[in-house]
């Protein structure tokens, strides 16, 4: 994930600004809890849809919160629904799924966990993207609401998802009732520890995180050995030659100025120094943040396979698969622009407009499915100090670690304290009514 330009966010004085300093009151006394909270998380990560004990203990939180609470939804999903009188429902999601990644952060509550990946095979599991500080950060809003409700009127709810790094999670808990089980939201909101300055945080409208899609690809040979190729349609050559002319996609029909990436994360072909093998497997990744870009990218792809088989001899059409979809996360403008000026009257100068991101997330599943605007923005997890000498010498991509890295450790401090914050801040933007009952751009007085 790039690092965001810091320029500040514009914004107008939030009508929330009293309900934030009553319910924000609150945090120094569960800072201790919370942090707690956190390091447990942060040792015993959890890989997706595995996620039982983070999973438990969110549920258990809540209903301790007063909060009804919803299990199991899909695998693992947890939903509490807090409701408080008449007012909006605000839907706020905290993804909860670990990596199959070996932690090398030298944190003392660094994890040394193992869990069986969906082969089977044993591996190091960590919290190498984060969604510790989110799961501790919704619950640390969800116990500060609770505690100071007469500050706030409508309904929370607080979703914790599973599997988000598997890109089924979101889907898994619509086609398991999500809609019907809980109330219908009037906005949904999320974010992301992101390898920039804690304690800034930064959203921007319309596309903020890519489309992905994986694809595999089979393209066939004719085997024999290693001695006679001329009897051979050497699937190695076939398979470099595709990967090769893919290079081309971005760089020739992709238009200047579009994003786009296509990176062949793996390709597999043959068993033997000797034996030419009668098929090869290439697996892509392709990124977008426009669906016709998509829609090009994919159709070249097929058509410049298919053309090299042909130039191969190829005695099988190649047979394509499509898999892991990532849908493009678009932010709403209205929704957006009132979350950033509650932003920049709560935390001035902090808030920030977020670059968009290449990575990719499936949280906006969740509100398409259920036909609700959304936004969701980015927080700081890198010490400042750390960051900013990084940056004078030029070298924040070599020295700050980033998502996914085994090196990824978010700050503790002031890194769940903004976190956390930013939940309540955004969710009081709906949940306590401007002064004369105005509830925002494309909202009437009176209710969303």
């Amino acid at each position: 994930m790039s690092a965001p330009a810091f320029e500040p966010l514009q914004g107008a004085n939030s009508s929330a600004a009293d309900s934030n300093a009553v319910v924000l009151a609150g945090q120094r006394d569960i800072r201790a809890w919370q942090e707690d909270l956190y390091m447990d998380f942060h040792r015993h990560p959890e890989l997706g849809n595995q996620e039982v004990r983070t999973a438990s203990i969110a549920a258990k939180e809540l209903r301790s919160f007063g909060f009804e609470v919803l299990e199991n939804i899909g695998t693992t999903g947890v939903v509490g629904i807090l409701r408080n009188g008449e007012g909006p429902t605000v839907l706020v999601r905290a993804d909860m799924d670990a990596l199959p990644v070996a932690e090398e952060t030298g944190v003392d509550y660094a994890s040394k966990d193992t869990a069986p990946d969906d082969t089977g095979t044993e591996v190091p599991v960590s919290h190498a993207c984060g969604h510790d500080v989110h799961v501790a950060c919704l619950l640390g809003a969800a116990k500060l609401l609770a505690a100071k409700r007469p500050a706030w009127q409508g309904t929370f709810l607080a979703l914790f998802q599973p599997a988000e790094e598997l890109a089924d999670g979101a889907r898994t808990m619509i086609d398991d009732g999500l809609a019907r089980l809980i109330p219908q939201p009037d906005v949904a909101l999320a974010q992301h520890v992101l390898a920039f300055p804690s304690g800034t945080l930064g959203t921007r409208p319309g596309a903020v995180l890519s489309s992905a899609d994986s694809m595999r690809i089979t393209v066939f040979g004719r085997g024999s050995h290693g001695s006679m190729p001329q009897l051979a349609v050497d699937p190695v050559i076939l398979a470099s030659s595709i990967a090769l002319r893919l290079q081309t996609v971005v760089s020739r029909e992709v238009p200047p100025g579009e994003f786009a990436v296509l990176t062949i994360g793996r390709m597999t072909v043959g068993s033997k120094s000797n034996i030419i093998s009668d098929r090869a497997v290439l697996e892509l990744n392709i990124r977008t943040f426009d669906d016709g870009i998509r829609h090009l990218i994919l159709e070249a792809v097929k058509r410049i396979v298919t053309g090299e088989c042909i130039a191969a001899g190829s005695p099988q059409e190649p047979e394509f698969e499509l898999y892991d979809h990532y849908p493009l996360t678009k932010n709403d403008p209205q929704v957006t622009a009132r979350v950033a000026a509650a932003f920049t009257d709560h935390f001035g100068d902090r808030a920030i407009t977020l670059d968009r991101q290449s990575a990719s997330e499936d949280f906006s599943d969740i509100p398409n499915a259920l036909g609700v605007p959304y936004t969701y923005w980015g927080i700081g997890g890198t010490d400042p100090q750390q960051y900013a000498k990084a940056a004078a010498a030029g070298t924040v991509s070599q020295d700050i670690p980033a998502n996914h890295s085994p090196r990824f450790a978010p700050v503790i401090d002031p890194t769940l304290q903004t976190g956390t914050a930013a939940v309540v801040v955004a969710a009081l933007a709906w949940l306590k009514a401007p002064a004369g009952g105005d509830r925002g751009p494309g909202h009437p007085a009176g209710g969303l």
